[in-house]
């Protein structure tokens, strides 16, 4: 069977497949965001803090994810809930990162002439700050959710919801005639998925941004 016929068969299926990756990564991205853009408001004006906590979200990157995948299973068991944690702990790195980097370079000239305007500290913060911050905060959850949607095809290995399932089966029968098409066609669903969360951002960022600070 060629590519473009198992596509058009099992194209319902890759769908679903398709949306629940979608679903995962979101989840877990927005999780990260809320937690990682509060860890870097917590310590950006903290030196110390901010490299100790950089230092931590780190190493969550450095672990491999299969292994981390097969150290949840005793933990957490299989399924989605220990592909949401892991793909969390795999996402806070850029999004922590950009929120520390992004208000640190906010002008401080910008933010004297604030409060000398007398706006309080949680004025200047939500009003001039984090709006100033705000693009390279997104960019941190553009990278976040990129790298998340690659590493939520091995969640399949531990019955994760997602693409990953059919580039499993299709790698755990190799020699059977469509093993190559779903490996091919879970891994393209993939690649499809981040173009589109690409795009999601640009328009995005088009649209919360101001003119002034693009």
């Amino acid at each position: 069977m060629s590519f473009a016929d198992f596509l058009a068969s099992r194209l319902d299926n890759l769908l679903e497949l398709g949306i629940e990756h979608a679903l995962v990564v979101g989840v877990s991205v927005l999780i990260a965001t809320v937690i990682g853009v509060g860890l870097g408001l917590a310590t950006y004006d903290r030196k110390r803090s901010g490299q100790v906590v950089i230092a931590v979200v780190s190493v969550f990157l450095t672990i491999p994810s299969l292994a981390l995948f097969g150290l949840f299973i005793n933990v957490l068991g299989i399924g989605t809930t220990p592909v949401v944690v892991a793909l969390v702990m795999y996402s806070l790195l850029p999004i922590v990162a950009n929120t520390i980097v992004g208000l640190r370079e906010v002008d401080p000239a910008v933010v004297e002439s604030a409060q000398g305007m007398g706006l309080s500290r949680l004025q200047r913060l939500l009003h001039i700050e984090l709006p100033l911050a705000w693009p390279v905060i997104l960019t941190g959850m553009r990278v976040s959710t990129l790298l998340a949607l690659g590493i939520a095809a091995i969640g399949a290995y531990i019955q994760g919801p997602g693409l990953g399932n059919e580039i499993f089966s299709g790698l755990s029968r190799i020699s059977s005639p469509n093993a190559l098409n779903q490996v091919l066609g879970g891994t393209l669903g993939v690649v499809v998925l981040a173009v589109l969360a690409d795009l999601l951002f640009v328009l995005l960022n088009r649209l919360t941004t101001s003119r002034g600070v693009r």
